[in-house]
């Protein structure tokens, strides 16, 4: 059956026409085509299906399904499979990494599941999963959706991230990560930020862009009296406020909604904006592609206006991107100059994450190269 909303999914079921609300948190339209998915379902058909665009509605065993998921995982890994161009650029092998990702998210995606009105999901040794929807969503409102399987394993990733917490050595404590709010796993930027020297003025300091809250916990257990962290997103600023209550740092960190800055001026403003120019295609893809560079390049435009005298900005950042060929160094330094900015010093560290060494990863030569660096930035 065809659905002409994006927001709907319209299918035929035992001679009547059905219909739930689609939810997708990558933003993903409602498919057009449905049809009805069962154990009896074998993993070529199902794959051909996806590939043509028809969403596979499962009526089975869940657990079936998610064997189902597994297998067309590898359908998509056996035909990605090629030979690498050794006359194609960085860039130009980053951008069909990107392609080849959003092809496999959409055909895995093709495989749904209805959730009912209470997050109840009404098929044979299905989990109860309604802490992780209500984690995710928010309370039941008693209307049923139709869900991609992939998104809602995540939902049970994100679930266990938030309940067992991630632990980080710098900061001699775990930070929660919610659903849709990027997890600091990649440590090494944290560890810049615990060493590099602090101003003399430890008053007050802001952290811009927060996500979970880490760098704000991180300033505060460093000695800053104040910190303001500033977010947009709901989530995030959830997120931050329950890992800071967490860690009793409620009375010294003040959580603001703000579009990078808030009102005022700091001895100390922090930023570790994504690091990767690019559209997001995920919730999470918003903490490292950032479009066009836009949270980094207005950061670097706006701090010194925010600067109290005597001040410097912190800017942590890889350089991934230019290794990639996304952006120059020059563009980077350019960018610092016209905010009037001068470098004072500038910390290095390399990355320690697994993708660092791995040589099948797509982008391993750039990757080999990668350097993170914490840039202390003051008024020229």
């Amino acid at each position: 059956m065809t659905s002409p909303d994006a927001t709907v999914v319209q299918w035929q079921e035992r001679g009547e026409a059905r219909q739930a609300r689609w939810r997708s948190e990558s933003g993903w339209p409602a498919p057009k085509q449905v049809q009805l998915a069962d154990d009896q379902l074998t993993a070529d058909t199902a794959y051909r299906a996806a590939c043509e665009g028809t969403a596979l509605l499962w009526r089975g065993d869940f657990q079936n399904a998610r064997q189902l998921l597994q297998a067309l995982g590898r359908r998509l890994d056996r035909s990605s499979r090629k030979r690498p161009d050794a006359a194609a650029s960085p860039a130009d092998l980053f951008y069909r990494y990107r392609q080849e990702q959003g092809r496999r998210a959409r055909v895995l995606g093709l495989l749904v599941v209805e959730v009912q009105g209470d997050h109840v999901i009404d098929l044979r040794r299905a989990p109860d999963l309604r802490v992780a929807c209500t984690e995710a969503w928010g309370p039941p409102d008693g209307q049923p959706c139709v869900v991609a399987l992939r998104e809602l394993i995540g939902l049970v990733g994100a679930h266990e991230w938030r309940k067992n917490g991630v632990e980080v050595p710098v900061l001699g404590a775990r930070i929660h990560p919610h659903y849709g709010v990027f997890s600091p796993v990649r440590g090494e930027y944290l560890d810049l930020v615990a060493k590099a020297p602090l101003p003399a003025d430890k008053s007050l300091s802001w952290d811009i862009g927060t996500g979970t809250g880490v760098i704000a916990a991180l300033l505060a257990k460093r000695g800053i009296e104040r910190v303001v962290a500033t977010d947009l997103s709901p989530r995030a600023l959830a997120c931050a406020r329950d890992n800071i209550g967490r860690l009793h740092l409620q009375d010294r960190v003040e959580i603001v909604e703000a579009d990078l800055f808030p009102q005022g001026t700091a001895p100390l403003i922090v930023c570790n904006p994504p690091w990767l120019p690019g559209k997001p295609s995920s919730l999470l893809d918003q903490a490292i592609f950032d479009p066009a560079s836009r949270m980094l390049r207005s950061f670097l435009a706006g701090l010194r206006l925010h600067l109290a005298p005597g001040g410097e900005g912190w800017l942590v950042l890889s350089d991934l991107a230019e290794h990639l060929g996304l952006r120059t160094r020059e563009d980077l330094l350019g960018w610092i100059a016209a905010g009037g900015l001068v470098v004072r010093e500038r910390l290095d560290v390399r990355p320690r994450h697994p993708k660092a060494g791995d040589p099948t990863d797509p982008l391993a030569q750039a990757r080999s190269r990668e350097v993170t660096s914490l840039w202390r930035l003051a008024p020229g």
